[in-house]
């Protein structure tokens, strides 16, 4: 079992950066651990949205098309937490925003779990509104 807490939330206006946190913890979930740590978004009446995520043993690291550019993953070992710099952010990007992590497996070199299923583990959110 992996515990996930965000942080980072906030009101910006267009144009503006945020940066959010995820702090890691649990049994599972330590130096060796094998999966993906990812984000996600959701906003209300809509699916959520894969983001970007970073497989914790290579820091690969893979974004959504959306948000190519724009946002960087980064992630602090020490402590293990998990980092999202959102730059140049739009109204469109307004949303509620998800850590969540997949289970402790192996995934090939060329796999990126972008799916919702893929991720049994979730934190509680933090709300990022972008304001025009």
């Amino acid at each position: 079992q992996v515990q996930l807490e965000e942080s980072g939330g906030g009101l910006v206006q267009a144009g503006g950066s945020l940066r959010l946190s995820c702090a890691a913890s649990g049994r599972t979930f330590s130096r060796s651990f094998m999966g993906w740590l990812g984000w996600f978004r959701q906003d209300p009446g809509k699916e959520r949205e894969f983001v970007g995520a970073i497989r914790w043993s290579d820091d690969n690291i893979y974004y959504a098309d959306s948000v190519k550019g724009r946002f960087t993953i980064s992630r602090d070992n020490a402590k293990n937490t998990v980092y999202l710099q959102m730059n140049s952010l739009k109204p469109e990007d307004t949303a509620v925003y998800y850590c969540a992590a997949t289970g402790n497996i192996y995934y090939s070199s060329n796999y990126f779990p972008t799916a919702r299923y893929e991720y049994v583990n979730w934190g509680q959110g933090t709300q990022v509104t972008v304001s025009s």
